[in-house]
């Protein structure tokens, strides 16, 4: 197995050596979809490190004696165990690998230090049937071959945490031979970003896209910082249906440090809308074209920005299957009396996501 593969070069036959997240990119990117580029480290150079390293054994002793503990000490032992795997040391030809990738990146781009997303891609993550969405970690405006790889180490650490071993017991799935990829992106800078689902999650009402959106990069969405605009399209019609534009009040935005910050919107944007009609139909779009290449409903997230030397678009940042209505006969038509079209996509998205430097948030 390569130390490194192109984004473009992998697909879904290939979730079990690079994981979910870095399956369903590549696969989108191949289908024509508006992905940025990136390269992925399969699980199996985390395999390679962890043997090399010799404490395999240690850590899945460490989080087996977590079970029943209660929740500061599950905590505390967790930043231990993450503490130890993000101190892994990388043997040089792996070091280099990745250093070598990054340079193709940053080469394709005409940027020597181009700022990128470093994404955990753990094996077994966003089926159908286990999502993980929040629960490991994604780190932002990472410049440098070396705080690449420290990236990639914390988001092996990921693994780890309280919230991750929680879910995979709740999932009941074990602890031993966890495996995880790590997919290293070129980042955009957005206008407005957000959520879609291929479906009404408050209802699973299939005839319609559901659109979040905010100013700004997603993590206003994605954590709850602001209460985002609502917008539910047709996928027959194509068109917009229903339209809910909310005070917007914080939004996350580069700042002229290089660094993702959270800041006050003006207060001529709060109570605009984040995007135009024509922009919800695009996001739609892109929504739909990712479900029908899956062949089933998908939770999507998006971003209207610059994409190569283009105007700014849809970018599609991830995509993965919908677990919750997805498990349900398919619905079309609803009751008004079910439908609550005001409801936030945001509260089946539960935990905002971590970033590097600092505490820089999702796209």
């Amino acid at each position: 197995m390569a130390t490194t593969r192109r984004l473009a070069d992998v697909g879904a036959q290939d979730a079990a050596t690079v994981g979910g997240k870095a399956a369903s990119l590549g696969e989108m990117l191949g289908a024509g979809l508006p992905v940025p580029p990136g390269f992925v480290i399969p699980a199996s150079v985390y395999a390679e490190c962890r043997l090399m390293w010799g404490h395999g054994p240690d850590l899945e002793d460490m989080v087996a004696s977590l079970r029943g503990s209660g929740l500061a000490e599950v905590e505390r032992a967790c930043g231990d165990v993450r503490a130890m795997v993000a101190s892994i040391p990388i043997p040089a030809h792996i070091e280099q690998a990745v250093h070598s990738a990054y340079s193709a990146l940053c080469s394709g781009a005409g940027d020597p230090r181009l700022a990128v997303a470093v994404r955990s891609s753990s094996v077994g993550e966003d089926s159908a049937g286990a999502s993980f969405a929040g629960e490991h970690d994604t780190f932002l405006w990472v410049r440098g071959p070396g705080e690449v790889v420290d990236a990639m180490r914390r988001c092996w650490a990921s693994l780890y945490t309280a919230r991750a071993i929680t879910y995979r017991s709740e999932m009941g799935l074990g602890d031993r031979g966890l495996s995880m990829g790590v997919v290293v992106q070129a980042m955009v800078v957005p206008t407005s970003a957000g959520v879609a689902f291929t479906l009404n999650p408050s209802n699973g009402d299939r005839s319609v896209v559901a659109i979040d959106s905010s100013w700004g990069f997603g993590e206003a969405v994605v954590s709850g910082e602001t209460t985002p605009d609502h917008f539910l399209v047709d996928k027959v019609l194509d068109a917009v249906t229903s339209r809910t534009v909310s005070d917007k009040v914080h939004e996350f935005r580069l700042d002229d440090d290089d660094r993702i910050v959270r800041s006050e919107v003006p207060e001529d944007r709060r109570t605009a809308a984040s995007l135009t009609d024509a922009q919800v139909v695009d996001v739609a779009r892109v929504a739909r074209a990712a479900e029908r290449h899956a062949a089933c409903p998908q939770d999507v997230e998006w971003a209207i920005a610059p994409f190569g030397a283009g105007e700014p678009q849809v970018v599609l940042l991830q995509a993965r299957p919908e677990t919750v209505w997805s498990r349900l006969p398919a619905r079309s038509l609803v009751d008004e009396s079910d439908a609550d079209p005001m409801s936030s996509i945001v509260s089946t998205l539960i935990a905002p996501l971590h970033a590097q430097p600092g505490d820089t948030p999702e796209q």
